[in-house]
C-alpha cells in the first residue's frame, strides 16, 4: 500500500491549496479515505473523510465549510481543497486509510499559511 500526498506550499492567509493523494496497492474504488494533519508542537488531528463511492464527506469542525473533500477513483486520486485558509490550517497534511485492519499513512506534504 502507498499513498503519495503533493500539493502543499506556502499561501497567504486567505488563499487556496488542492492537496492530492493517489492510492496504489489497494482496492482504492471501495476504500474509505482519510485526511489528516499535524501542527508543529501539536498531534495529529483528523480533518476529513471521503466514503468509498465519495457520496459521503465528513468533517473536523475546524475546517467545515471551508475545505472540500473529494475523489476521482478512476484516477485513484483522493483530493482536499482548501479554501479560506488561514494561519492555523498550517500543518503536514497526511492521507490515511485504514485497510484490513491496517493503518497505513502518506509521508504528508507540508501547508504553511503566512499571515
Amino acid at each position: 500500500v502507498q499513498l503519495q500526498a503533493s500539493g502543499g506550499g506556502l499561501v497567504q492567509a486567505g488563499g487556496s491549496l488542492r492537496l492530492s493523494c493517489k492510492g496504489t496497492g489497494i482496492n482504492f474504488s471501495i476504500s474509505t479515505l482519510d485526511w489528516y494533519r499535524q501542527a508543529p508542537g501539536a498531534q495529529r488531528e483528523f480533518v476529513a473523510r471521503s466514503s468509498s463511492g465519495g457520496d459521503r464527506a465528513d468533517y473536523a469542525d475546524a475546517v467545515k465549510g471551508r475545505f472540500t473533500v473529494s475523489r476521482d477513483n478512476v484516477r485513484r486520486t483522493l483530493y482536499l481543497q482548501m479554501d479560506s485558509l488561514s494561519a492555523e490550517d498550517t500543518a503536514v497534511y497526511y492521507c490515511h486509510i485504514n485497510y484490513r485492519s491496517a493503518d497505513f499513512w502518506g509521508p504528508g506534504t507540508l501547508v504553511t499559511v503566512s499571515s
